[in-house]
Order: structure tokens, then sequence, then C-alpha cells
């Protein structure tokens, strides 16, 4: 049950406060391992094809195991002082995982420079979401941009934390956010991580395979729940959930676009080249600020679903125990 409260008690608290700039954040901790690990790796090992899986290899296991043992240790360390610090602990930690308020504010700082027409505004507030180059962007582009990164992170910034917090309490939540954040930082395609980032980009799906599922259903019935076109967003994600170089990503980007009768996705630059890639959804009407919030507003639905989803799941668990 401690688990279980802690993690209620977590989501609620980022809901309220979301992520305070000026409290150091287990992330920030977590990219700066990444950095500091990359560079020592890259300095010893041979700048090889080979050389560089073994060292992204190496890195990923690395940063897993640290950031699954440091939260352990901590916690059991608490415990022997007296249970009640270790239980305000692990509610700290299950607050810092998730991330629904700050990817509702991040994304709605978009929304009103483009609302009142300060496109170079709204451009900056999207490059400080999104990994795509925006400086070229027109109202639509931005738009779209925004609702893409609100439906995708959905998944890999709310539902799969909770699920993973549900599953091992702090420290399985902290390991799953290592594994989202390296996948952020060398997960590309690109010269420089095209191997040396493979081992956390392959490790990232295989941990957002099932969340990333259950993500998508729970975005459907939201969908409905909401009065949106609920119909359009089931047809659309068995359709196009594919439609992406990642397994997961659009599943629920699909959902959204359904939902909201919008297209998204297609081509877009990152580090000044062109990235061609298929669209999902139909284009029914253009992508407008408005449909920011909207897809807020699923995504704040979507998040409270899936928290009822498991943490009902846990307690008949620990019943039927």
């Amino acid at each position: 049950m401690e688990i279980w409260l802690a993690v209620l008690c977590g989501y609620l608290l980022d809901l309220l406060f979301g992520d305070p700039h000026w409290l150091l954040h287990p992330v920030q901790v977590m990219g700066w391992c990444i950095s500091g690990g990359e560079r020592i790796l890259r300095r010893i090992l041979p700048k090889t094809p080979e050389g560089e899986l073994w060292g992204g290899a190496l890195l990923a296991a690395g940063i897993t195991i640290l950031c699954f043992f440091v939260p352990l240790g901590i916690l059991y360390a608490a415990g022997l002082v007296h249970p009640a610090l270790r239980f305000g602990l692990t509610v700290l930690f299950c607050y810092q995982i998730p991330a629904t308020k700050s990817l509702r504010t991040e994304s709605m700082r978009v929304y009103g420079p483009l609302k009142s027409g300060d496109l170079d505004k709204a451009r900056y507030f999207l490059s400080r979401i999104v990994g795509r180059d925006t400086q070229n962007l027109d109202e639509e582009r931005v738009a779209k941009a925004t609702v893409e990164t609100v439906a995708e992170n959905t998944s890999d910034g709310i539902v799969a934390p909770l699920f993973y917090l549900v599953i091992g309490g702090a420290p399985l939540g902290f390991l799953y956010k290592a594994v989202n954040t390296m996948d952020s930082m060398i997960g590309y395609k690109n010269e420089r991580y095209l191997y040396f980032g493979r081992a956390a980009a392959k490790l990232d799906d295989a941990v957002n395979f099932i969340p990333a599922i259950l993500s998508a259903w729970l975005m459907i019935a939201a969908s409905y729940l909401l009065g949106l076109d609920g119909k359009n967003a089931r047809r659309i994600y068995k359709r196009d959930h594919k439609n992406h170089s990642s397994p997961n990503s659009a599943r629920t980007e699909s959902v959204c676009a359904g939902a909201l009768g919008v297209q998204l996705a297609g081509d877009a630059f990152y580090f000044g080249k062109l990235v061609q890639k298929p669209t999902i959804g139909d284009p029914g009407r253009p992508v407008t600020a408005e449909d920011i919030p909207l897809s807020c507003r699923l995504m704040t639905f979507t998040s409270a679903l899936s928290l009822c989803l498991f943490l009902a799941i846990r307690l008949m668990g620990v019943l039927l125990w």
C-alpha cells in the first residue's frame, strides 16, 4: 500500500506544482552523468563503429544500474532512520518522475505567443521542447509540432513513468527515466550517434513498448469521454500507428491526430538536415493554435485514466495476494 499511496500523492503534487525551476531535478543529474560518461568512453574506446557500439552499451548499462540502485539505497537508508522518512522521500521521488503539469505549462508557453501573433517567441518556446529546427516554421507547423510533442510525451513523459512507478516504486521509475533521458540525448540516427546511441535507442524502444500501447488505448477512451472524435481516433490509430521510425512514437500521435481530425508528422528539419517522415492522420483541416490546449486536455485526461487503471490493478493484486 505504501507504493500505491506514494504514487497517488506524487501524481497530485505534480499536477499542482509541476517542476519548480529553482529545484535541482534528478533528470539534470542524469544528464550530467550521461554527458560525462560519454566523454570518458569516447576518450578510451576505439573510434570505430564497433568501439562506439560497445561504448554506448556500457553507458546504457552503467546509467540504468546507477539510477536504480542509488534511489534504492537512499530509500533503504531512510527506512532505517524511520518509516515516515522513507515514505516522504518516496513521495518526493514519485512527484519528480512524471511530467504532467510541466508538459502542459511548456506547451501553453508556445500557445500564448502563437495566439497573439508573436511567431518568433512561439518558435523560441517550441525550441525548448522539441529536437527539430524551429527557426523557419510557420504558424501551422509550430502548432503542429507542439501538438505532436504533447501527444508523444503523454506516453513517455507521463503514462510510462506511472506504469513503472506502480510496478516497482521510485527505483524502477528512475531507471525508466534514465533510459528515456539517454534516448533523448544520444538516441539519434545522425553521424555522431548512429552507433554510440544505438543501445540507448533500442533500450528505450523496449521499455516503452507496453506503456505506448496502453497509452494509445487510454487516449482513445479519453477522446470519447471528452467528446472528441473517439471513433476516428481508433481508426487512425489502427491505420497509422506504425508511421514512424520508432515502434512507439506514432501510437499516441495517431490517436491524437484522429481525435482532433488533423494531420500530424511529415517531413522536418533536424540539425539543418531534412528528415523525411510519413504523415499521421488525414488532412481534414489545418492545425491551429487552439489545438494545443485541446491536446493538453486530452493528455491530462489520459494521464488520470492511466493512474486510475494502474493503481486499481495494483490494489487488486495486493488484496487478492
